[in-house]
């Protein structure tokens, strides 16, 4: 889209600086509270992992558990993960500046796409590595490990009870919920494997629940790839189709003929955008229509923030 404006560019940046300054002041308020949560959230969930994390590699130490010290390394990922999606909410927070006319704000859909990456190829590896013990059939030894997954499954779940009321609308948000999901899974087939290993010796009870786990993981991690991926890819939201907003401004703003060069995109998941292009009838006032279609485009799709180029007869691609 170029960036030269219909003659009537004047009008459009003042309503844009109105229109904009108003949707800051309702929504930033409301935006930060809502990311000070998040980012809390995710900072203690990660501590509580970090934490068992220790506490695993201390006991697969003194038992001579290799599951229990797997599992430590699984965690491990996951606290490295958890961190990962604070340090993203951490960096969204420091205002626009400079070249980085939108902020930080990306960063959050950077790490949960990061974190979908990391739990589908951790999913695999856990796979591959249940098929060669089903193969191997190791030793396992049942008591310990049930009192370490009991313990890890007491954690997960406070983990998961910590960040299941934060804004689970938010990807970010679901990366770090899926990762601590798949702890609480894990510890959950840990503890039911070690009960079985303990009542009837059956070695492999441990590689298949691993690998059922894994299989759920890793269509969560796929879920979360695409969503993240749709918005780094700037396709417009699932809500917001191009041509239903053209069909409608047409339909419900006065003066407007047509809509063209329509553009919908998102910062992250809760910041839409949209620029256009509006032909308008000559006899109207700009401004007028303009005013019109940003209330509609507000009140219709919920889009606050876009920019609009007004036309009569040419296009100023």
């Amino acid at each position: 889209m170029s960036h030269d404006h219909a003659p009537s560019s004047s009008h459009t940046h003042a309503d844009h600086h109105h229109d904009h300054a108003h949707s800051h002041a309702h929504g930033l308020g409301h935006h930060h509270h809502h990311h000070g949560a998040n980012e809390t959230r995710t900072l203690f969930a990660a501590c509580l992992t970090g934490g068992f994390m220790l506490v695993e590699v201390i006991g697969g130490l003194l038992t001579g558990s290799l599951a229990l010290l797997a599992d430590a390394a699984h965690m491990l990922t996951d606290f490295a993960a958890l961190l990962l999606a604070w340090l993203g909410f951490r960096l969204a927070r420091r205002p626009a500046a400079g070249r980085r006319t939108y902020g930080f704000d990306r960063l959050q859909i950077l790490a949960a796409f990061a974190n979908g990456v990391v739990l589908a190829m951790m999913s695999l590896w856990i796979i591959i590595e249940a098929i060669e013990r089903l193969n191997t059939g190791p030793e396992i030894q049942g008591t310990p490990m049930m009192v370490v997954a009991g313990l890890g499954l007491i954690v997960n779940i406070a983990a998961f009870g910590v960040l299941h009321g934060a804004d689970r609308d938010n990807l970010n948000i679901r990366g770090a919920l899926a990762h601590v999901i798949g702890d609480l899974l894990g510890s959950l087939a840990a503890l039911v494997s070690a009960l079985v290993i303990i009542l009837i010796g059956w070695m492999a009870i441990d590689a298949v629940l691993s690998i059922l786990i894994s299989v759920l993981i890793g269509h969560s991690a796929l879920g979360l790839i695409r969503d993240s991926g749709r918005i780094l890819l700037e396709e417009a939201p699932p809500h917001l189709e191009p041509s239903e907003i053209r069909e409608d401004l047409i339909a419900h703003v006065t003066g407007v003929i047509d809509a063209h060069h329509i553009h919908v995109w998102s910062i992250t998941q809760d910041r839409p955008m949209a620029t256009l292009h509006l032909c308008v009838a000559k006899d109207l006032s700009q401004l007028e229509v303009l005013e019109a279609a940003k209330t509609r485009l507000l009140q219709r799709f919920g889009l606050t923030h876009v920019t609009i180029q007004i036309e009569h007869e040419t296009c100023f691609n």
